[in-house]
């Protein structure tokens, strides 16, 4: 098959979806509110940059700090200064060992306060090393407004995150697979026969949620960073001070389902639809080009799509039918969402002797023709 693929061309056209009005954000009681993909693209903040209390979520940097420098089946002993953290406990006795794995599921699963000294002093030797490993490891994430004091996040002047950088932290601690695993447990059993339960209300209860943390204490309020996935895209959601539990608990429901209305299945590129048409050699009519197959992909329903068709402006003889003849590329907002071959709608033959003969004659009297009609009819 001969192409003359120097006669190519490049179409864009604005293609649907009809863009989808998105309804507003739902309100809030809480102090500070986010909302974002699991690309970190936000989608909608309020006092996002506001220090606050996080309570223990700071439990999310502690195990990314442990997990930088030992490894899941590693013992740690428990120490004095482990064993009298009071609140939310796993009852760590002095002296007992215990593996890393074991101590970050207390910490992320229930909450637990002596697991998070007890990795702190296992790790670092002492807790107030431990502690400026944290704030090393904030200031290299960019975490600007943020300043660890306890590995717990027990309240504490000096104790502060912010919306944004909790999803930050989030997002760092959800590349662990450690990490990702224990914050979507809702129950577990550790070394001593000790039960774990999650604080996470809505694990088993809001469709799709993977995790991540909850903290509450006086002076933080309810606070968590929830993550939930469907279609393939992931929301994470920050609430920083709420009230009261039910009150987080709802406004997270209603903020993660507001942020997945933002996107949705579509069909992207369909096989019923010629995308560009290619003159064939020695014919008048030209040669349809469709897609080789369908393609549905999740994309925003609230941002146009833009095609761009890339194809050969003349083909000659014989093409046959489903020859790969350019392709359509679907992009939003610079990404690519889909790229597909376009093929031939119907095949095309070699023309013979005498179809050349007849086209190349009738050219050659069209063209004297017009020659005539130039010439006396700028006399006439």
């Amino acid at each position: 098959m001969r192409r003359q693929l120097l006669l190519v061309f490049v179409a864009l056209a604005a293609a649907t979806p009809a863009e989808a009005a998105v309804d507003p954000p739902p309100s809030s009681s809480a102090r500070a509110v986010l909302v974002a993909t699991g690309a970190g693209e936000v989608l909608y903040e309020r006092d996002a940059e506001r220090e606050l209390p996080m309570a223990s979520i700071t439990k999310l940097m502690t195990a990314i700090v442990v997990l930088e420098r030992k490894r899941p089946g590693e013992f740690m002993t428990v120490r004095e200064t482990a064993a009298g953290v009071g609140e939310s406990s796993v009852h760590l006795r002095v002296g007992e060992k215990l593996r890393v794995r074991d101590l970050l599921a207390a910490a992320l699963i229930q909450s637990a306060n002596d697991a998070a000294f007890a990795l702190a002093a296992g790790t670092a030797g002492d807790v107030s090393d431990f502690v400026r490993l944290m704030n090393a490891k904030a200031r290299r994430l960019g975490l600007r407004h943020t300043h660890f004091v306890r590995p717990d996040g027990l309240d504490v002047p000096g104790h502060y995150s912010s919306a944004r950088d909790v999803l930050k932290l989030a997002r760092v601690a959800m590349r662990k697979p450690l990490v990702r695993r224990l914050v979507a447990m809702r129950s577990g059993t550790i070394a001593g026969g000790r039960s774990l339960f999650s604080w996470n209300d809505l694990l088993g209860r809001y469709p799709g949620l993977i995790g991540i943390k909850t903290g509450h204490t006086d002076a933080a309020g309810w606070c968590e960073v929830a993550a939930a996935r469907r279609d393939g895209v992931t929301i994470y959601t920050v609430v920083l001070g709420s009230p009261s539990r039910a009150q987080r608990n709802a406004d997270l429901t209603r903020l993660l389902a507001w942020g997945q209305d933002f996107f949705g299945p579509l069909r992207v590129v369909s096989t019923g639809h010629t995308y560009a048409t290619s003159a064939i050699r020695l014919q008048e009519e030209r040669l349809p080009l469709v897609a080789a197959r369908p393609v549905r992909a999740v994309v925003r329903l609230d941002q146009a799509l833009v095609e761009t068709v890339v194809a050969p402006g003349l083909v000659s003889g014989p093409v046959e039918a489903g020859a790969s003849l350019g392709e359509v590329r679907v992009l939003q907002r610079g990404r690519l969402v889909a790229r597909v071959p376009l093929v031939a709608a119907r095949a095309v033959e070699e023309p013979g002797f005498a179809h050349k003969l007849s086209w190349y004659s009738g050219r050659t009297l069209d063209e004297a023709g017009d020659l005539l009609e130039g010439v006396f009819g700028s006399v006439l």
